[in-house]
């Protein structure tokens, strides 16, 4: 029977606790709580959703510009122990075999770039081949030749008709209309066509001494291609090429990678922040429920329970509504990139669940387990008197969170730039906002004014931590918003919309002027003509290049090739001159990386061989080249006097359209040496692929913003809430309405004024170090910052201070 009575018992006090445990969430004392953890749940898991969905379609879209996910490029035959591995591992593969050989027709010749590949190829991206019928066709088949359409001009054939590929006669099948590998080289200008691997012996062009690229394409899953990669060492002449590295699109697709990265981190330490000043709150706010409980019996363990299972309700609550929220945000944030998103998206699993639970979970184990501690310490006495708990806070909770972030962000620089940043920006920004109101403070005020700053000097521990939580958010606000106007104005200017699309090159200096005259008769947008002369760099200071122990193991790849040189009496617009000037004679402007590279320095003296001849010039400035920007760039620009007495040909650029096709077409006959290049497909691709990345970001940023304006709107009311027992003494003491809405309009205008400017300047210091030196990009100062961080500050008061003013305002 006294079990039985016992059982009972325990049921009965444990449905109690349950009841007043929903009693407390009931009654309004843990929504706060509940709505921080709903917050980091739904945040994470529709960010990290979209991030997903995003770094997918932004990786395959890269990925497509590869034909494969990953590309294995060798100056020799591809290594049979990376194929084998890649036969184990089960991954699709495909080969291609590119080399440079004559073509022949029955009136001309021509040098053509051959690239020969299996019948699976490509992988990835778009092969459209399209026949004299119009069909459409997406692999190359034995027999067939595939040709630019260019050749058909260049050597006077139709498709149907017959053409030699070195020794090999074809029959042309039809012309290529996209090539998923194209890349941007106005200066190769060699016609492309495809043929079968199958039909590369019948050519006789690969001979001892041939130049020959081989690839290999493959297809999986990115740990089985990081396996593969692993697997064998490269030997000299290989290369794996992929997304991240992919000369066109590769640069913007890290970038854009790390900005994801970085705002959900943000968004993350925004929400985690949210929480803990909300636990805090409720804590301090049941100080005294505790300690009654106590005074009548209440017993640690059943405390301790009691709390428990609040917890356990409390991280229910969360995890479920706010993943069911972050599904919802998910497909809300996803409704501005309809037009840019594929019609069938990656599927992001169950991940982003995952890490919505466990990012709230690891958050929640010190923001309420420090706090609850606190509070389950507290003494039976401060019922009757306010007394300091003796036990010491449990502050080695920290170290869950902390251990699961470093396991996590080890190897990201960038994190560990940005953590460290913004521990220091705080603090600083803590002291340098008090210091501020003491500054302030010895200005003569009105009484509201002088109320507001005595207020804030009386108490400066709160007062250091109020403008650190709001001036930190604001900074994070602003640099989430900075980072990504930064980026994305940056790739707008390496792959402007007017980018030019045609390239035309090996211009004879007679033909010129004629040439010409069909783009301005036309009025067709083109750059100046730049004349172009090729030429080695043999000498740095007098010292050999070639024999120089000092440069042999140099990783510039200037010193192994020749390279396209031009002369000009200034500068073109769109480089920028970070080093010396631009000068009138026997100087040269060099790129920045090549010169970063090399060692070079303003002054230092350059020999190069050029036609047999040496010249030489001193290095008068060193300039920033954007080489995504498809406009005609160069390593090395010269002084008109030291060049322009050499043989050289000319190349101009133009952006065309639709309409012009045939005005090309012209062109193509009328001047039949002159290599016409179009990159329309290239340009479309790279546009494409930047609206996505663009407005993926944006959309990222705006929710990141808003998740900070919900913070400090959270941070100002939980602080007016604190005051709210000395704003209703006040009243009861008599003083008016009028006095304290005054200064609490004075004291919470003040601080976010000081918070907003403090703010700015630590966004403009982090905006900086991160473009510095975490994207590798010229960083900009802000001025319109400086004035709408103080505005969004006061505008997110006058906010708070609205929603709370009637009920500060009541008397006792």
């Amino acid at each position: 029977m006294n079990a039985i009575s016992s059982s009972k018992k325990s049921t009965l006090n444990s449905n109690l606790l349950l009841r007043w445990s929903w009693r407390e969430i009931y009654s309004a004392q843990l929504w706060p709580v509940v709505a921080a953890l709903v917050l980091i749940v739904a945040c994470v898991v529709a960010l990290s959703a979209l991030a997903m969905r995003v770094e997918k379609v932004i990786t395959a879209e890269g990925r497509s510009m590869l034909a494969a996910d990953v590309v294995q490029t060798s100056s020799y035959p591809i290594n049979p122990l990376i194929i084998d591995k890649a036969d184990q591992l089960a991954l699709q593969q495909s080969a291609q075999v590119s080399f440079q050989t004559m073509g022949f027709s029955d009136t001309s010749m021509h040098l053509i770039s051959v690239k020969a590949v299996d019948s699976f190829y490509p992988l990835r991206g778009e092969l459209r081949l399209k026949t004299k019928q119009e069909t459409l066709s997406q692999h190359v088949l034995p027999g067939e030749l595939w040709v630019a359409k260019r050749v058909l001009g260049l050597l006077d054939v139709e498709v149907g008709q017959t053409l030699a590929v070195g020794d090999a006669e074809l029959v042309i099948s039809g012309i290529i209309e996209a090539d998923p590998e194209l890349v941007f080289n106005p200066f190769n200008s060699i016609p492309a066509v495809f043929i079968h691997e199958s039909d590369i012996e019948k050519t006789g062009a690969l001979q001892i001494g041939s130049r020959v690229e081989y690839k290999r394409f493959f297809n999986g899953a990115d740990n089985k291609l990081d396996d593969l990669q692993n697997s064998v060492e490269l030997q000299p002449g290989e290369k794996w090429l992929s997304e991240k590295n992919q000369g066109n699109s590769g640069g913007f697709i890290n970038k854009a990678k790390q900005y994801l990265s970085l705002t959900i981190l943000m968004v993350i330490a925004m929400a985690s922040l949210t929480l803990v000043l909300t636990c805090s709150h409720y804590a301090s706010g049941r100080a005294q429920t505790i300690a009654m409980l106590k005074s009548l019996g209440a017993s640690r363990v059943w405390l301790k329970r009691w709390l428990m299972i609040q917890v356990a309700i409390l991280l229910a609550i969360g995890l479920v509504v706010g993943s069911l929220l972050g599904i919802v945000i998910e497909a809300l944030l996803r409704l501005p990139l309809t037009d840019v998103l594929p019609k069938e998206l990656p599927s992001y699993g169950f991940l982003p669940f995952l890490m919505g639970a466990s990012v709230a979970i690891l958050v929640a184990i010190p923001a309420l387990g420090i706090p609850l501690k606190k509070l389950l310490d507290t003494p039976a006495i401060n019922v009757l008197q306010q007394t300091k708990s003796k036990t010491k806070a449990a502050w080695w909770l920290i170290l869950f969170p902390l251990s699961a972030f470093i396991y996590y962000y080890f190897d990201a620089s960038m994190v560990w730039l940005v953590l460290v940043g913004l521990i220091v920006l705080f603090t600083l920004l803590a002291l340098v906002s008090y210091a501020c109101i003491l500054l302030v403070s010895r200005f003569k005020w009105g009484p509201a004014m002088s109320l507001a700053i005595s207020r804030l000097k009386r108490s400066p521990k709160q007062s250091l931590m109020q403008l650190a939580a709001l001036s930190g958010s604001l900074m994070l606000i602003a640099v989430i918003w900075l980072l990504r106007s930064d980026l994305v104005g940056d790739w707008q200017k390496a792959v402007p919309e007017n980018a030019p699309n045609v390239f035309a090159v090996n211009i004879n200096p007679t033909e010129l002027p004629g040439y010409l005259t069909h783009f301005d008769q036309r009025k067709i947008e083109r750059s100046e003509a730049f004349p172009v002369i090729r030429g080695r760099l043999s000498h740095i200071n007098g010292t050999d290049v070639y024999r120089a122990e000092q440069y042999k193991a140099n990783p510039a790849n200037i010193l192994k090739r020749e390279v396209n040189f031009t002369w000009l009496e200034t500068l073109p617009s769109y480089n920028q001159v970070l080093d010396g000037q631009w000068g009138q004679s026997q100087g040269v402007s060099v790129e920045q990386k090549v010169a970063r590279q090399l060692g070079l320095t303003i002054g230092d003296k350059l020999t190069f061989t050029v036609n047999s001849l040496q010249v030489t010039a001193a290095v008068n400035s060193i300039r920033d080249v954007h080489w995504q920007s498809m406009k005609p760039n160069f390593i090395f620009i010269f002084t008109p006097d030291v060049l322009q007495n050499l043989p050289a040909t000319w190349m101009l650029s133009a952006r065309v359209s639709e309409q012009d096709n045939d005005l090309l077409n012209q062109l193509s006959r009328d001047f039949p040496t002159i290599s016409l290049i179009d990159f329309r497909v290239l340009g479309n691709k790279l546009q494409s692929m930047l609206a996505q990345v663009s407005l993926s970001l944006t959309v990222l940023a705006s929710i990141a913003v808003l998740s900070g304006i919900l913070l400090m709107f959270t941070l100002l009311r939980l602080s007016l809430k604190q005051r709210q027992s000395e704003v209703m003494l006040y009243r009861t003491l008599g003083a008016t309405k009028k006095r304290i809405s005054q200064t609490l309009w004075a004291e919470y205008g003040l601080l976010a004024i000081i918070a907003g400017f403090v703010a700015t300047v630590g966004a403009e210091l982090l905006v900086y170090s991160l473009m510095q030196w975490g994207f590798k990009l010229t960083p900009s100062l802000h001025v319109e910052m400086w004035l709408v961080l103080p505005i969004i500050a006061l505008l997110i008061v006058l906010g708070s201070l609205r929603s709370l003013f009637k009920q500060l305002l009541t008397p006792l």
